[in-house]
């Protein structure tokens, strides 16, 4: 078996590509900015049924700093790049996002290089994939790429498009030689293994506790986090995912009041303050006046995208479950783990 380290463990995909891993057999390392964090992220993965011991080693390394990051690889044969800062707030200026996803990026993929890694696979998004251009009826797939400088392109858009931009000029120039493949996630859900999770299970939460007057005219794709990193370690390992990048998308893309009558239809009476109605775009936008997270979501208000796995189906055999499982996995971990009593009563 494998050593594997996976960058970002106390997130929420990075926690389940451990527990994959470590399900797998791999010995598996993974950093995280402080080591005082290392009793939290054994928390959750026993929360996902495992309890590595020695099998898992934890090193302090920082997408800001140089310090770490050769010590993390050194004697590892493949490494999962999870790590990148997603912020449910607009940052004030868009560098704080984009410096340390690009900069990091390249200081994950030299440490990699020089300590002779065969293959990086990096976690990317949709976000590099679909946004900056005019709108298409085709499914975005994996030739498309994001105008960073597209109208209203976010920095969060605009940060994980040039992040993936700079892996891949790297392993085609500096560091050939070193294997890449990219994994783009659209929005990620399925079950929470602690209160530390992605920007994407909020939704899930505002939608349960009633936090959320409505639903905002939005479409997003749906993907389960355990899909997410299975993916991860198909792209790992398979020679057919050298230099290539994947959509990890369970289906068709949902609106949030798709979501909200999902929600309505399975986790009965734990959904009792779930909005189905629509919100004119109108009155979303004069709420993102006061609130830089709905401000966020103003230039997506009414446009209908759409996204195709069949590239991932193909060439590596992936069977994600689907939207609606995605969502009620999601929603029963929340309940399961008292996470929804205390954003209640914030909401109320």
């Amino acid at each position: 078996m494998s050593t594997v380290l996976v960058t970002g463990g106390s997130g929420f995909i990075g926690s389940h590509c451990i527990l994959q891993l470590l399900a797998a057999g791999h010995s598996v390392r993974t950093t995280v900015r402080n080591l005082k964090r290392e009793d939290d992220v054994r928390a959750m993965l026993k929360t996902g049924g495992a309890e590595p011991g020695e099998r898992l080693s934890f090193y302090a390394a920082d997408l800001e700093k140089d310090d770490g990051w050769a010590e993390a690889v050194a004697g590892c044969d493949f490494v999962l790049h999870v790590a990148s800062p997603f912020p449910p707030a607009v940052p004030k200026d868009e560098n704080e996002l984009i410096v340390p996803a690009r900069d990091g990026a390249l200081r994950v993929l030299r440490a990699s290089y020089l300590a002779g890694v065969k293959r990086v696979v990096l976690t990317s998004s949709f976000a590099a994939i679909g946004y900056g251009q005019k709108s298409q009826d085709a499914p975005f797939d994996e030739t498309n790429w994001t105008n960073p400088e597209g109208d209203d392109v976010r920095a969060y858009v605009k940060s994980k498009t040039l992040a993936e931009h700079a892996a891949w000029d790297y392993v085609n120039g500096e560091g050939e030689g070193l294997e890449l493949s990219v994994v783009n996630p659209v929005g990620v859900f399925g079950p929470v293994l602690g209160p530390d999770y992605s920007t994407s299970i909020l939704l899930i939460q505002r939608l349960m506790t009633g936090a959320m007057p409505g639903c905002p005219r939005l479409w997003f794709g749906v993907v389960d986090v355990r899909d997410v990193a299975d993916l991860h370690l198909r792209a790992m390992t398979n020679p057919a995912a050298k230099g290539e990048r994947f959509l990890a998308v369970a289906g068709d893309f949902m609106s949030i009041k798709d979501i909200a009558k999902v929600l309505k239809a399975r986790m009965g009476a734990a959904a009792r303050r779930v909005p189905t109605k629509e919100l004119p775009d109108w009155l979303v936008r004069i709420a993102s006046m006061g609130d830089p997270a709905v401000r966020q979501i103003v230039p997506e208000l009414g446009k209908r995208k759409n996204a195709t796995n069949e590239k991932a189906r193909r060439l590596l055999g992936w069977m994600p479950r689907s939207n609606e499982e995605a969502v009620v996995a999601t929603a029963e971990s929340l309940v399961r783990l008292g996470l929804l009593t205390g954003a209640a009563q914030r909401a109320a």
